[in-house]
């Protein structure tokens, strides 16, 4: 896996740099604002995955990562912020970002939600959103259909894989084993949809979606 961090707080970016090029399957280029992130993407690529700092000199709110996901061939973006607002992160989703990272993250989670999103997958971290209804990030506690249909429509196929396993009572090991993924892998989906179901649990989660017509 390949990796650009793109933050211009040093300290931090050698940390995170060092960390992530200690495990064997991951590769780390390091850059310290926009322009050197885009000169990167442009000439060290490919990547895997993009970590994009919101407050970095060049962003200018969501300009930077704006003018990085509409270049041809743009990797894909993770933003990572220790400040970023949910009405920001929301729309740098709607932009077209895989996932977002809280700077506060511990190690090892945040290893686990990037090699989460290099597989293709979503992220925002469970207890980073806890209220207000968006397209990616919220919760939707609601019951009309309307609010339903956005939700199953938001969802990746995986997740709706993972949410009709959760509805037939299979467990994160079964349905590791029926999709073929790791059992951390499953844990991250069923956090993802559990708070995007607005929920506490599978339990929940599995009568919530039979209620609103999900599974």
């Amino acid at each position: 896996m390949r990796l650009l961090i793109a933050d211009d707080h040093k300290l931090l970016r050698d940390t995170l740099s060092s960390f992530l090029a200690q495990q064997d399957d991951i590769d780390v280029v390091s850059v310290g604002d926009v322009a050197e992130a885009q000169h990167a993407i442009a000439t060290a690529g490919p990547f895997d995955l993009v970590l994009l700092d919101y407050g970095m000199p060049g962003m200018d709110a969501l300009a930077g990562l704006s003018a990085i996901l509409s270049a041809s061939d743009a990797p894909p973006v993770v933003l990572i912020s220790g400040f970023a607002t949910q009405e920001t992160v929301e729309h740098a989703f709607q932009m077209g970002i895989r996932g977002f990272l809280h700077k506060t993250m511990p190690a090892t989670s945040l290893l686990n939600a990037i090699r989460f999103m290099a597989q293709g997958e979503r992220f925002v971290p469970v207890d980073f959103v806890t209220s207000s209804p968006s397209v990616e990030a919220g919760t939707y506690s609601a019951q009309p259909r309307g609010r339903a249909q956005q939700l199953s429509d938001g969802l990746t196929d995986r997740e709706h894989q993972v949410l009709m396993a959760i509805c037939e009572g299979q467990t994160n090991k079964e349905i590791a084993r029926r999709l073929d993924l790791s059992e951390p892998t499953i844990k991250l989906h069923v956090k993802t949809l559990c708070r995007r179901l607005g929920v506490s649990n599978r339990t929940q989660a599995a009568m919530v979606a039979s209620a609103r017509g999900l599974c």
